[in-house]
């Protein structure tokens, strides 16, 4: 792990601090243009696996494939539709009681966790239900 940050790194930092909601990759490197900050896209990439290897970054992977980045400290909690992709934050953190035991009986340095729940939002069960009695089969 990194002792000192590269300035691609730090600047990664900077952008993810700035803001509350999850960036992908392409997301940052386009904030970047628009900072007119120079930073290619496969250095994005390099910047966000090494500070998640130093517990700095968390990934999130959604429902369509694409990788999210947020900050570590941050931890996600999220129900996440799989027919439509959204993903609905948890107000309350479920996980943290069990984090603080496997700290504490696995010796296990815990940099940050998350918690999805796959399923329908009430959005996709409404369609469902309305194409069931229409007879209509969904794909």
């Amino acid at each position: 792990m990194p002792e000192k940050l590269t300035p691609h790194q730090r600047r990664v930092l900077e952008v993810l601090f700035s803001t509350p909601h999850e960036f992908s990759a392409q997301d940052l490197h386009k904030e970047f243009k628009k900072r007119q900050q120079r930073v290619g896209l496969a250095t994005v990439y390099r910047a966000l696996k090494v500070l998640q290897k130093c517990g700095k970054v968390q990934i999130r992977s959604l429902p369509n494939g694409e990788a999210v980045y947020s900050l570590a400290s941050a931890h996600r909690h999220h129900l996440t539709c799989v027919s439509c992709g959204i993903s609905i934050p948890l107000k309350n953190c479920p996980v943290h009681e069990l984090e603080q035991e496997l700290v504490q009986t696995q010796e296990f340095q815990v940099f940050y966790h998350t918690l999805e729940v796959f399923g329908l939002c009430q959005n996709c069960i409404e369609v469902d239900v309305l194409a069931r009695r229409k007879g209509i089969r969904q794909a």
